[in-house]
């Protein structure tokens, strides 16, 4: 009787398990269609934003910073756009922590 009910309780942790996998498959999915395909030039100017808003610049002097960093990947951004790439800003930013915290997982 033990035994059927050690087997109860690991089928419920795979499944657990089998969960959090596909959750983590539908977030890296849905991740790649708001983000798109980016070169490598793209990742580093996008990281080099995230990394001015994190230590307390607004987006304005985060989107100028990488723009002196990488002026090929230079952002032209207006009142009209602002919020837009602001909001695009701030779910990187998320999405870089998530990465990060499922990295330290892996340790």
């Amino acid at each position: 009787m033990a035994k059927a009910g050690h087997q109860r309780m690991m089928a419920a942790v795979n499944h657990g398990e089998a969960n959090s996998v596909d959750i983590l498959k539908q977030y890296l999915s849905r991740v790649d269609e708001i983000i798109g395909e980016r070169t490598s030039e793209e990742q580093k100017y996008d990281h080099e934003v995230v990394r001015w808003v994190r230590r307390g610049k607004g987006i304005s002097k985060a989107i100028a910073k990488a723009n002196e960093k990488y002026p090929k990947e230079a952002l032209k951004v207006n009142d009209d756009n602002l919020a837009d790439v602001e909001a695009h800003y701030k779910y990187l930013a998320e999405h870089e922590a998530i990465m990060e915290r499922l990295g330290a997982l892996k340790k």
